[in-house]
């Protein structure tokens, strides 16, 4: 029996209109807000952290059963999507603990 699933979505976002790593943190830090009480995932900039117009975020988050984790990182990019930020590089995995 299956004990729960980790959702993984891997992402890059282009911030063209960030002009120092002080507008780039902002716009990443809303980010990073929204998609935390909106998923209830845990999430974190991986990669380009000296790079004012790039970031690599990489999200996580559990479901009881691998629909509700896939769901999750459905919401996540839907999100993305609707407040302008384009996710490239997009890498997705669900991996299951049996127990």
């Amino acid at each position: 029996m299956a004990t729960g699933y980790v959702g993984i979505y891997s992402f890059e976002l282009f911030l063209p209109e960030s002009h120092s790593l002080k507008e780039k943190r902002m716009v990443i830090r809303s980010v990073k807000a929204h998609l935390e009480q909106r998923l209830h995932c845990s999430i974190s900039e991986v990669d380009h952290h000296d790079v004012w117009q790039r970031a690599r975020l990489t999200l996580a988050c559990v479901g009881r059963e691998q629909r509700d984790a896939n769901s999750l990182l459905d919401d996540a990019e839907r999100w993305l999507i609707a407040a302008d930020h384009e996710p490239t590089a997009v890498a997705r995995e669900i991996v299951c603990f049996d127990g």
